[in-house]
This record gives structure tokens, sequence and C-alpha cells, in this order.
């Protein structure tokens, strides 16, 4: 996970809508948008903070960036206990701490910062059951109690929202996730049915329209971002939103954010063409994870030195400075991310900064390869691109970001089926046929005649790790070649 943002909460951009999704702005009422700022927060690891949290199988708020993750303060309870939560697209459940827990209690105090809560200081908490259970890929996760209780974001208060409790966690920080309710633990894995997560509860309780929120947020260098439940705010981004369909999964559900990736470029050199790769959009990881031979295509345009202990890519610090972009393409709408968004700066334990033998100063690259996993478009990518996810709908819609922004212009998300303003529907766009298996990446890709993509030669899949006839194993960076700068 990346970098923090802070949305800043406002009343009334929160809305459900059960058919399609008309933006549109009130003459005589405020919109029904809930908005609030993102903070970002610097992590010394992002590529371990992505491994902790990256699941097995798969209001305005302000947000915080600190580097590489980004959160929202909130607070539960009566009287309020206020906790920072990890703003999570890739994930559906509200989760925090308890004080109590061995985690919070041992040596550092690590849950300090983020904050923890306590049922038995709340007056307003009401217990549901304790098969709250979320792991991720390394083992990790939390588990404990599903309660209620009352939940404060920015001026906006939920009465009996329903969260999870973690007595037994791994991670310090609580996690916000607003993705599909599908994709709840209760609903994975007790096989329960959907409770109303933050964003469909704002819609319940007439707050938004419409069970749509848009997330902006801006570039590295900047402390906080937005995100807006119900509404879209148009200064914050450049031209007009290009609207794609959600990937469905089996049986034609929908619980994750994927898209199909059609091609990838770096400046004037194309990478990949013709594809149709999914990919899931996850503000949950700090890096984006690529098809194999792709972050090898892109490493060689970059020089970039992959390790594979790692399992990342590092860079010199200096090509943060490069003026050339990454293009991602998306059937027809492309988002360009520049080297200065992919250029992390890391350090070792000691806080000394990392450099390769030769004195230069080393970075983290913000693409790494996903191996056997599904690719990930996480926050170094998402930095560069206005979203706007659409659940009622099963869309997102797609722009370039509009950095740093100094004005304002929400317009409210209401139900229908028109279109967005400033938003156009993709003609015909191409429907995922690789996945978690990277299949199709060598491939010529022919488009049928309803524009689904079909692979009609050979593949390349498998970990960067077994692919020995990668150029990058011959770059490979040794634990020996990065060192702490004294």
């Amino acid at each position: 996970m990346k970098g923090l943002a802070t949305f800043a909460a406002s009343a009334g951009l929160l809305w459900a809508c059960s058919e399609g999704l008309t933006l549109s702005r009130r003459t005589n009422a405020s919109p029904k948008v809930v908005g609030f700022p993102v903070v970002r927060k610097s992590v010394p690891n992002p590529l371990k903070r992505d491994q902790l949290r990256r699941r097995s199988g798969t209001v305005k708020a302000t947000l915080d960036n600190e580097e590489t993750l980004y959160f929202a303060n909130a607070t539960l309870g009566t009287p309020a206990q206020t906790v920072r939560l990890h703003i999570d697209t890739g994930s559906s459940d509200l989760w925090v701490n308890t004080a109590t827990s061995a985690l919070c209690t041992a040596k550092g105090k690590v849950c300090t910062a983020a904050g923890t809560y306590s049922a038995n200081d709340s007056s307003t908490y009401s217990y549901i059951a304790s098969d709250f259970n979320i792991t991720y890929v390394d083992g990790s996760g939390a588990s404990g109690d599903y309660v209620t209780d009352n939940f404060t974001l920015g001026s906006t208060t939920l009465k009996t929202l329903q969260f999870g409790i973690g007595y037994t966690s791994s991670s310090p920080e609580g996690i916000l996730g607003i993705g599909y309710q599908l994709n709840e633990v209760q609903v994975q894995r007790a096989g329960k049915s959907a409770y109303l997560n933050l964003p469909a509860q704002l819609v319940s309780d007439g707050l938004i329209s419409s069970n749509a929120y848009s997330l902006w947020l801006n570039d590295l260098d900047a402390s906080t971002g937005s995100i807006l439940f119900g509404g879209v705010d148009t200064d914050q981004f450049q031209g007009t939103l290009a609207t794609l369909p959600v990937q469905s999964e089996s049986g034609g559900q929908y619980g994750e954010f994927l898209l199909t990736l059609t091609g990838l470029s770096f400046g004037d050199t194309v990478i990949a063409k013709d594809q149709a790769q999914a990919v899931l959009l996850d503000s949950g990881s700090s890096l984006t994870y690529l098809p194999d031979a792709m972050a090898e295509a892109i490493y060689d345009q970059v020089s970039a030195q992959y390790d594979s202990q790692e399992g990342a890519a590092y860079i010199p610090c200096s090509m943060a400075s490069n003026s050339t972009t990454v293009g991602f393409t998306f059937s027809s709408p492309t988002i360009q991310v520049s080297m200065d968004e992919l250029v992390i700066e890391i350090s070792s334990s000691s806080g000394r900064p990392l450099t390769f033998s030769n004195g230069e100063r080393a970075c983290l690259f913000g693409i790494a390869p996903a191996g056997s996993s599904t690719p990930v478009l996480g926050d170094t990518f998402i930095r560069s691109a206005y979203l706007v996810y659409d659940l009622a709908n099963n869309e997102i819609s797609i722009a370039q970001t509009n950095f740093n922004a100094t004005s304002n212009n929400v317009v409210e998300i209401t139900t229908g089926t028109a279109a967005v303003p400033s938003a156009t529907a993709v003609q015909n766009p191409v429907t995922a046929t690789a996945g978690a298996t990277n299949e199709a990446m060598a491939g010529t890709v022919t488009l049928g005649a309803g524009g689904t993509a079909t692979a009609t030669s050979k593949a390349k899949s498998g970990a960067m790790s077994t692919m020995p006839q990668m150029k990058l194993t011959a770059l490979a960076v040794t634990l020996g070649m990065l060192y702490a700068a004294m």
C-alpha cells in the first residue's frame, strides 16, 4: 500500500441508485454527496505492506497521503473513539483493532498511532457474532467479532454500522473496505447474506442517492486527496470520463473491481497491445503488479534492477526526473503515469537511504511482477487516474487526474440510466480473457464482433522467479548491491 490521502467529509454527496446513474447539479439544494479528506501516511516498506495485505483468493473524506498508504480519520462508539482507517477498494469490511490484543499490547505500542476500539467503553455497541476472520496470502490477517456501533466520518454519522473487531491481528492499522458487498468476509467465509457496508449504508440512510463514489488520491508529493460518496468533482480530472464495464466473475457475479487492460506503453514504445488482461483496481495496494512479461519489458526500458528475493525492482532515484510516461490503455482511454509517481524513496530499517554498489541512490520502482496472482493496479497507478466506482451499475468511469486542483465543482450522482456528466461509455469494450495466470501475454489477440478478445497464439506465463530466460535475472539485485548509505 502506498500513500495516504486525506478525504474531507462534507454533507450531502452520498446517495443510492439501483438502475443506472446520472450526475446532475441541484439548483435549489445541496447535492446529496458525502465527502471527506484522505491523508497519506509514510510506510517504511510498501512492498512488505502489500504482501501483508493481499488477500488469499481473491461522504467527502480527506485522505492523508504519507508516501504509500491512504487513510481517513473516523470515530466509533459513544463516547467517540478515534481511529485511523486505511482506505481499501479491494476489500469490503471495516475492521479495527482492540487495545487488548496481543499485537497492541506488545512492546512498542504499534497500534497507538492508528487508534483502537473498546466495545465495553461504548454505550451504543451491539454484538452480532464471533465469525469475523479475514486472511491474507501470507497467513496474516485479523479475527474476532462482528458488531454494530455508531460510526462518524467527517460530519456524517451512521448508527448501527456493522464492522469487525480484531481481537487477534497482525496489522496495527484498521481497514475501511468500500468494495462490493459480495466480497465481505461473512459472505465469503461464513456463507451468510451480505450486510450493509459503508457505501450501502449511506444509500440506505438516504445520505446519497446511488451506491457510487469517486476517488482522487492526488500526486505522490501531496499530503491529501479526497473521496466523494455519491458525487464527482469535475475539477479534479482532465478531459472527459470514459465509462468501462467491471468484469464479472464466475456466475456473472461482481465481487471485485476488475477492468480489462488492453495495452501498455513507455513513451512511444509499445510494451503490449491487443491484450485482454483482467486487472484489479485496489487502493489498498501500494504498488502496481503487472503480468511478468509486461513488468520485464518495462524494467528493460527504465533500467530497473529486479530483486527476486524481494519480488520487486529498484531504480536510480534520478529517474524520477525522466519526462517519459507509462501509458495504461483500457480499450480506448489511456492513463499516463509519470516516472515521478513510480519512483518511491525508501530507506533501511535504520532510516538510512539505500544506494547501489556504485554509490547511486536507489529507489523502489512502483511496478512489480504479479507472478501467479491477479495483476493489480495499486496506488502508483491510481494517483494518476480519477476514478468513479459505480457499484450500482457495475461500471468504472476513468479520466486523467488533475493534480493539485485548486477549485471544486461537485456534481451529484443520482439514480437513472443517463450517462455521467462529462462521461462517455466506451464503445465495444474488450472483455478480459486472461486473469491471474497471465495467459495470452505473448500472444496475438483478435477482436471479435462484440469486442471480445481471444488469444490466438502462444502464451507466456509463470511467476518471475521461475522464468530464467528473462533478462531481468541478469539484472537481479542481490542484497549486497543495496546497502544503507553511511
